[in-house]
This record gives C-alpha cells, sequence and structure tokens, in this order.
C-alpha cells in the first residue's frame, strides 16, 4: 500500500525496484497524479500515477508486451497497492525515443 504519510516513498521504491531489477543504463520515474484530480484512482497527496521512461540492455529482443510484463512484474507491490495507473516507456540501448 503507498505510503500516504512519506511523500516520495512510492516513487524512491519504484525507482529502486527497477534499479535492482532491470540496471539501467537511464531511468525516469515522474509522478503526475496532480494530472489526475479529480479521476479515477486520484490520491490527495499523489502517487498514485506514475509516468516510468527506462532504457535497459534487459530489453533488448523483448516485444513491447514483454517490457511492459517485467516492469510491471517487479512493481507488483506498487500496483496492488495504491498506485492506480503507470505509464512506461521502456526501450533497449540504442533504441529511439
Amino acid at each position: 500500500m503507498a505510503e500516504r504519510g512519506n511523500k516520495g516513498a512510492v516513487q524512491a521504491r519504484i525507482r529502486e525496484k527497477l534499479t535492482n531489477g532491470l540496471a539501467p543504463i537511464s531511468l525516469a520515474v515522474v509522478d503526475e497524479s496532480h494530472r489526475h484530480a479529480g479521476h479515477g484512482g486520484h490520491h490527495a497527496n499523489g502517487e498514485s500515477h506514475f509516468r516510468v521512461d527506462i532504457v535497459s540492455a534487459a530489453f533488448a529482443g523483448k516485444r513491447l508486451v514483454e517490457r511492459h510484463r517485467l516492469v510491471n512484474s517487479l512493481l507488483s507491490e506498487e500496483l496492488a497497492g495504491g498506485v492506480h495507473a503507470l505509464a512506461i516507456s521502456a526501450r533497449a540501448p540504442g533504441e529511439g525515443a
């Protein structure tokens, strides 16, 4: 479950799990919750909607759905808890944005 009293805790946990699990070359984890105020799953203090942009050699040769499954499996606890939405951009090194 998202830690409501510790702003940024979920974002930090997402960053840590993706770093440990995929050894990314680059990683951006952005809390976009403020853009979803009034919509389903939004929490007043944020940490409900995230965007992840990740480049990792672990994605080489994998289809988009396989890449998303890798990310989702690493973040299963967060997705089962307070994270309502996760937008993912997952690329292998050398692939365009």
